[in-house]
Parts: structure tokens; sequence; C-alpha cells
């Protein structure tokens, strides 16, 4: 999760009152033409343009096609695809959406400590579906070149399974991630010498981080479709790190832009960051490396 700077935004979400709007602007982001998009409904054209125009809704079964084709949070589709629709925010870079503009910011992340963690609709990373969601939300990441194995986000989670987790919505649906990849301080000094990527970490390199003196969890990726989900998520994060009671080091890279304010008020800090990548991947924030630690997070607590 990135740390606040004043030149980026906390969203970039657009206001949306159709599931026309909705599918022009997919059309638009990911470059699809309305034959291309009516090939992977397996419809004809003529139903994209009654769709697009609003002229008729989705049924059902073209609500669950359109999550799997789309990877779009099924609450949005849900609120847009209605008689009478829910206007929802939506951002596609980061694949978040708010009810209401007030919610679209993030709040003090203090109200996340008094947060209790447990929902029935968070659990250990386990099953294969679970593996593709994760590896399908890692490849829209524009810093990301190829995700890491699923063996090695297995094997991550059978050493940290507090911090690999998947959370659903409401109706089933994916609804974001967390993925630590407990590693030592050695390996990480050379990630953070930038003689060594995240893409080179192997299972070999995942360490029992009960026996190092300094463990470091490296966040690989941190995915919530709504500011609940992420609440969900960070609390398990911060519940974990509260209990642990000894040194850690708290790293990510990443290049989204969203969530920087939550980051800055726990002191997380920036290592480096590459605004030439930036350019050449047009991200809306550079790639950057971030950390933080045990004295640090203390501090935050006590504060």
């Amino acid at each position: 999760m990135p740390i606040f700077t004043n030149d980026q935004p906390f969203t970039n979400m657009k206001k949306y009152t159709s599931i026309g709007a909705l599918l022009i602007d997919f059309r638009s982001f990911r470059n699809m033409s309305q034959a291309e998009l009516a090939s992977e409904f397996d419809v004809d054209i003529r139903t994209i343009i009654r769709w697009e125009k609003n002229e008729t809704l989705l049924k059902p079964d073209k609500e669950e096609e359109m999550v799997d084709i789309t990877f779009i949070p099924y609450q949005v589709i849900r609120n847009l695809n209605a008689p009478v629709s829910i206007p929802t925010y939506y951002d596609f870079n980061v694949r978040r959406y708010s009810l209401s503009n007030i919610s679209k910011e993030l709040p003090d992340p203090h109200w996340i400590l008094d947060m209790h963690a447990e929902t029935n609709r968070m659990r250990t990373i386990k099953y294969e579906s679970d593996l593709d969601e994760i590896i399908r939300y890692t490849k829209t990441q524009p810093h990301v070149t190829k995700p890491i194995s699923k063996e090695l986000i297995l094997k991550a989670t059978e050493l940290l399974p507090e911090l690999n987790q998947i959370i659903s919505d409401t109706s089933g649906y994916y609804s974001g991630h967390i993925v630590f990849l407990p590693i030592s301080k050695r390996l990480y000094n050379k990630i953070r010498k930038r003689t060594l990527t995240e893409n080179d970490i192997t299972i070999n390199d995942l360490i029992n981080y009960r026996k190092q003196k300094d463990p470091v969890f490296y966040a690989y990726n941190i995915s919530a479709d709504c500011n609940e989900t992420l609440f969900y998520l960070a609390a398990s994060i911060f519940s974990f790190l509260k209990e642990l009671k000894r040194n850690f080091i708290y790293t990510s890279y990443t290049s989204r832009n969203d969530s920087y304010h939550i980051n800055s008020l726990m002191g997380v800090y920036i290592v480096w960051e590459d605004k030439e990548l930036q350019k050449e991947i047009k991200s809306l924030a550079p790639p950057r490396l971030y950390e933080s630690n045990y004295a640090v997070f203390n501090k935050f607590l006590e504060e």
C-alpha cells in the first residue's frame, strides 16, 4: 500500500449511473470494439449496442459472465444493472468502487485498529480458484512484468497463513486478497539495493519468520474492491503485527496510486522510486519500494 504524497489523488473514481456507461468505459479501458466484446459474451453485436444504450439490461446469467469477462466487482454490476440503478463510483485502474462521493477516500487508519478483523467472508488462501483470482488481479498492475508462481503463493501461505488471505463479497464473489512473502533481511537488502527483483524470489527463499531475528514481511500485493474490504484486510494485517511484539520489517513494491494517506499516517516511507519506469508503463504513480518496521509501527499504535 503506498504512502500519501501531494501529487497523487487518493482515488480516480468516476460516477456511473447505468450499466451502459460502464460497458462503454470498460471497452475504452481495454481498447475493445463492440464486436470483440460481443464475441466474449457470445452474443450478437446488436445486444452489446442495446446494453450500451441502456435499451435492455443484462440477464442474471450475463451478470455472472460480465464478472468473469471484465473482472469488475460483482457489486458494481449488480448496482447498475437494475431497473432503478444505484449510482456507483468506480476506478478501473485500481478495481475499487464506492457508493458515495464521501466514502471514496480513506478515513483515519486508527479506525482500523479498533475493528474486529474476523469475518466469515475472509479465509486463508487455499483453492485453485483463489490463486486464479490473485494472478488475474496481479496482471492488472502495470509494474508487474510477470506474476509470481502459484506454488510460491501456496508456500508463503503455508509459512504465513495469517497474512495470506482472500475475501469474498456478500454474494460470494472475489472481493480482494493479501499476499505476503516471508523473506530474510539478507534477501530483502538485495531488493532494496535493486540487485534483485521480486520476480527472482523462489520457494527456497521463503523463511520461517519465527526463527528469524529480523524477519521481513514482503507485501507482494494487497487488493480490495471497496473500503469495507480494505478495512477487513488491513485490520487482519494490523492485528498480526500488533501481536508479534518483536523486530520486523514491513515492505511493499507497488505502483498503485490509492491508499497513500493511510500509509503516511502509519509512518511508511519511500526507499526508492522509479519515475523512468512510470513513464514507460504509463502508471498513475511511480513504482515505489516502501518500508516500515517494528519501532515505527509501535509509534503509530501509541499515538
